[in-house]
């Protein structure tokens, strides 16, 4: 039984939650154009007879603004102290040059497979360069080419990470898929819309609390605020007449039955919270 960490790291939008998402086949991970997207380390739990791989997602390396930034670098620094393999994604478009100096400064103590995405929207000479470039990197064990958005290989790209990892018994009971709960994944669901429907800046100013999940007989009740900076932000996330908010909402409720099977009742507030990105207290109550 071979069982351990395969932790997934890179600049924003570099395609990580993606990447969990298909080797998980199981939305965890939300996803949006937008960087700085994932907040939190997301970890998947894949379980088969002869191994158990827990999957992170990590949110993009940055060089923090606020409190809210350096929550989550220490959820990065988290996922680098207990990975058995890091998988270095990069954009195959990106500056190769940036990458390198980002994960030199890592300063892994552990093997590296780097990832080279979104291979389809190059030539295969463009893709073979970044292979060679990658592999004459001291951290990199291993490159591998990846379109983690039109399908991957998942047999191939598990087989390459197994050939690192351990043996060991598991960590995870084997019906696990996360170690985290249903109302994490409601907020994120919530928050997935907001970056779809808000234009500009407003997601990154905006943080979903529930505060309340109750399941019900015959439906989930839900009732969550999603907390803004200014009241401009809240007038804007309200909309005309409430037509954001109802947008928002509709949405919202139609990814959360789906990811949990089960008809819901999603009742939103907005609240104005001022510098909640810079406030302790909000971001453990958020979640941070």
């Amino acid at each position: 039984m071979k069982a351990g960490f395969v932790n997934i790291f890179g600049k924003p939008n570099a395609g990580k939650s993606t990447l969990l998402n298909a080797l998980m086949d199981e939305k965890l991970a939300i996803v949006s154009h937008k960087v700085q997207t994932t907040r939190h380390r997301i970890k998947g739990i894949l379980t088969e007879k002869d191994y158990q791989v827990i999957i992170s997602d990590t949110p993009g390396i940055i060089e923090p603004q606020y409190k809210l930034h350096e929550k989550m670098m220490q959820a990065v620094k988290s996922a680098l102290e207990d990975a058995d393999l890091a998988l270095l994604l990069v954009d195959v478009k990106d500056n190769w040059e940036e990458c390198d100096a980002i994960f030199s400064a890592l300063k892994l103590k552990v093997p590296a497979m780097v990832v080279v995405n979104k291979i389809d929207l190059v030539a295969p000479e463009k893709a073979q360069e970044a292979v060679d470039f990658f592999s004459a990197k001291p951290y990199c064990k291993k490159v591998i080419t990846v379109s983690a958005l039109s399908g991957i290989n998942k047999k191939k790209f598990l087989d390459a990470c197994l050939s690192f990892l351990p043996e060991g018994e598991p960590f995870y009971d084997g019906d696990d898929i996360s170690d985290l709960n249903t109302r994490f994944f409601t907020g994120e669901l919530i928050r997935e819309q907001i970056y779809r429907l808000a234009q500009d800046e407003i997601p990154y100013h905006t943080a979903i609390h529930i505060r309340e999940y109750q399941e019900k007989t015959s439906l989930v009740k839900i009732v969550a605020d999603i907390v803004v900076q200014r009241e401009t932000q809240k007038a804007i996330l309200i909309g005309d007449k409430g037509s954001m908010i109802k947008r928002i909402g509709t949405d919202a409720r139609k990814a959360i039955e789906e990811f949990i099977g089960q008809k819901v009742f999603l009742e939103l507030f907005v609240k104005v919270k001022p510098k909640w990105r810079e406030n302790e207290l909000h971001l453990k109550e958020y979640g941070y």
